[in-house]
């Protein structure tokens, strides 16, 4: 009866895999497709909380870098691809476009996208930027989310629907000015004559000091 072989010291069992090994580590974005599977009416649901990137933003307000992305979304089969639907959830850092006081928001926006497979006739049939391909076994949602937020930004964000802004006159913000807040406007036609007649008559208030021989 031949010998049995010696096991190895340490040796362990790699075990059934995970979906958060088959999960690329380095770009949090990018799902792992294949335990999804290419069969029509597959599900897969996505609960993921990831960091934006840089450049989610217009001029007043956008999603600061690093802010956390909630992603709830669901993938679903379909014989051209990939269709993703579901909501995304960003924070939001700018400045009220009326007083220029800092913002922070929350934007909540509905996703629904079509991710068409390689080599489909979705694929083959539509421009390079009509439509989202899925790149190889994975799929990347950064640009989708990317596109959906920054299209969705305000573009004169305000602190409230009832800001009244700045003063003209001194820069200060209105709704921290008393009701009677006013400054005194002297008419341009007269400032020329007013500025004559002070340097004319020195100080008001003061008499005229007479000449020394």
């Amino acid at each position: 009866m031949p010998a049995a072989s010696p096991s190895r010291s340490g040796a362990t069992s790699p075990g059934p895999r995970t979906s958060a090994d088959r999960r690329p580590a380095a770009n949090p974005w990018r799902v792992d497709l294949r335990e999804l599977g290419r069969r029509a009416g597959s599900l897969q649901e996505l609960d993921r909380t990831v960091p934006a990137p840089a450049g989610w933003r217009i001029e007043l307000i956008g999603v600061p870098e690093g802010g956390e992305v909630h992603l709830q979304l669901r993938l679903e089969s379909v014989m051209e691809g990939v269709l993703v639907t579901g909501e995304l959830e960003a924070p939001l850092v700018g400045s009220c476009a009326r007083c220029l006081e800092p913002i922070e928001d929350t934007i909540v926006l509905d996703v629904q996208e079509l991710f068409a497979y390689e080599g489909s006739t979705t694929e083959a049939t539509s421009e390079e930027d009509e439509v989202r391909r899925i790149e190889g076994d994975f799929l990347d949602l950064e640009p989708l989310a990317r596109d959906t937020v920054v299209l969705n930004l305000p573009l004169a964000p305000v602190c409230s629907e009832d800001c009244a802004g700045l003063c003209v006159d001194c820069g200060q913000r209105l709704d921290d000015l008393p009701a009677d807040h006013t400054h005194e406007v002297a008419d341009p036609r007269w400032a020329a004559l007013a500025q004559k007649f002070t340097s004319s008559s020195g100080t008001p208030g003061e008499t005229p000091t007479p000449e020394e021989n």
